[in-house]
């Protein structure tokens, strides 16, 4: 029996440590810590309700146009105007949001993932003349490999010109996510952390040059999507088609839906584009009514002293780095006590089973390509297919929301900061669910509180000892080589978590084997 440790993992945001202990080749116990402490709750307390909305962007450098669009939600009902939203208001905020989703998908796929599967020396022998690719051979023949190697190595199976299109494709992404951070400054004033939304709307005006500008720009991406990026996600499945049984995890889907079609108040009752949700392989991909009293955080195994499975509105920040038995500063989410993973795909498999369309079609149009059921989804591929999906399926929405903008209409509600009050916000950010709750008292935040999509699927085991997502999905998986298990990191990628920069192998005794670097 060894132990491998991933000590950070690599090719995502912040510092995620992933300890496996193996035996016959096989993963028997996974553990997964998050290794750096935000406390973001500590610094909203006794401020200004309306810092809320700014302060929560610098959550994340990738998503913050996801927690502004949460701690927005969140003031919307804690003012008392989420029922008031203008039409315009609530569309520049779909905008706003989608060009952040497009953005994010696309960079999960070619700059955090794709080099697990991609073999980029394939361009060492070109001799064409294609810009994109001329950059990247000037690299590798000049001996400068990073930010493509080091690297695992032993499992690139692409046909060699499957190899060259995917690097191509691997810069031109880089132009498509600064075409989508130009796109969602349109209407969000700049990016990251936009400065337009606000409660009761957004301070952004509707102009025809607006609306032009924005569709122009749109095509492009939504040209990118069909044509290049979903035919590269399908190009990896055909060869790597073993990892649709690979990596499925705890089976259990949760989504709070995301993009608001109305401004009904009861956020769960809410039209959504993706609908809100609950569904598990184990009753059959059944679907069941989301009910956010339910949600929970245990601490057992988290480096806090706070109170265990609490509410979120009730919840508590209390670090404690030297309490026994813990292992992550994440917390562990559950909901009625019950282990859930979120992300696309527990929003597609949510709509799927919904009959929501075009959702449906194009995942059974994916399957029958692969022969295969809707069970293969719950895997790694399935969630790199996801992706893929709902970013077309949000491009092409897009493309209409944007005309059904009215310049000179109103684009905010007016309101005032009560003094007394609490309020929820959630929806799901591209890596999944995402909720804030405030309470407010003498018109100051009295206590604030985050469940991010990562302390969702990247949190330690429970009060009861389930383990997490993560965990789950590591465990039972095979291990070809333990000093460069490639398997292990394709599987934590596929959640898009947050992680950072070095590997350690070692012993059960904790003598370290070997120690390289990986990008």
């Amino acid at each position: 029996m060894g132990k491998i440790v991933i000590d950070p993992i690599t090719r995502i945001e912040g510092h995620l440590k992933i300890e496996a202990t193996v035996e016959g080749g096989v993963v028997k116990e996974a553990k997964s810590s998050g290794m750096l402490w935000r406390g973001i709750e500590l610094i909203l307390k006794n401020r200004d309700p309306l810092d809320a909305q700014r302060i929560t962007q610098r959550i994340c450098g990738v998503c913050p146009t996801a927690h502004s669009t949460a701690s927005t939600l969140n003031l919307d009902s804690a003012f008392g105007v989420d029922d008031k939203i203008p039409d315009n208001g609530r569309i520049i905020r779909n905008l706003i949001f989608g060009s952040n989703f497009l953005q994010s998908h696309i960079l999960h796929f070619y700059h955090l993932t794709a080099l697990d599967f991609v073999d980029v020396t394939a361009v060492a022998g070109y001799s064409g003349k294609d810009p994109h690719l001329m950059q990247v051979k000037k690299f590798i023949d000049g001996g400068a490999l990073a930010p493509f190697v080091p690297r695992y190595e032993g499992d690139y199976r692409l046909p060699k010109q499957v190899n060259i299109d995917a690097t191509r494709h691997y810069v031109e992404a880089l132009n498509m996510r600064t075409l989508a951070h130009e796109l969602l400054a349109i209407f969000g004033g700049h990016m990251p952390h936009n400065m337009s939304m606000m409660p009761g709307g957004v301070t952004e005006n509707v102009s025809i040059d607006k609306i032009a500008s924005f569709r122009w720009k749109l095509e492009k991406l939504r040209h990118f999507i069909d044509n290049i990026y979903i035919p590269d996600v399908l190009a990896v499945a055909g060869v790597y088609s073993d990892y649709f049984s690979i990596g499925g995890g705890c089976g259990n889907f949760l989504t709070y839906g995301v993009f608001d079609m109305d401004s009904q108040p009861d956020l769960t009752k809410r039209k959504r584009l993706f609908p809100n949700g609950l569904t598990s392989v184990k009753d059959g991909l059944k679907p069941d009514a989301l009910d956010p009293s339910k949600i929970t955080e245990q601490v057992k195994h988290s480096w806090y002293s706070s109170g265990t499975d609490l509410h979120p509105s009730k919840g508590e920040t209390k670090p404690d780095l030297k309490k026994e038995g813990a292992y992550s500063w994440l917390k562990s989410p559950r909901y009625d006590g019950k282990v859930y993973e979120v992300g696309p795909l527990a929003r597609q498999v949510n709509a799927y089973i919904r009959g929501v369309e075009p959702t449906k079609t194009i995942i059974d149009s994916v399957l029958k390509k692969f022969n295969a059921g809707p069970s293969a989804l719950v895997s790694v591929l399935g969630r790199h297919a996801a992706r893929a999906i709902e970013a077309k399926i949000v491009a092409d929405e897009m493309a209409k929301w944007v005309l059904q903008l009215k310049p000179g209409e109103p684009v905010f509600a007016e309101y005032k900061v009560p003094e007394s009050s609490e309020g929820m916000g959630i929806t799901d950010a591209p890596r999944g669910a995402l909720g804030h709750w405030i309470r407010i008292k003498n018109h100051k935040i009295d206590n604030y509180q985050a469940i991010v999509p990562t302390t969702w699927n990247g949190g330690p085991r429970d009060d009861s000892g389930q383990p997490g997502p993560f965990e789950q999905a590591l465990e039972g998986t095979k291990v070809k080589d333990e000093k460069n298990p490639f398997e292990l990191v394709r599987i934590v990628r596929s959640f898009d978590p947050c992680l950072a920069c070095a590997i350690h192998v070692i012993n059960p005794k904790g003598t370290e084997l070997n120690r390289f670097i990986l990008n």
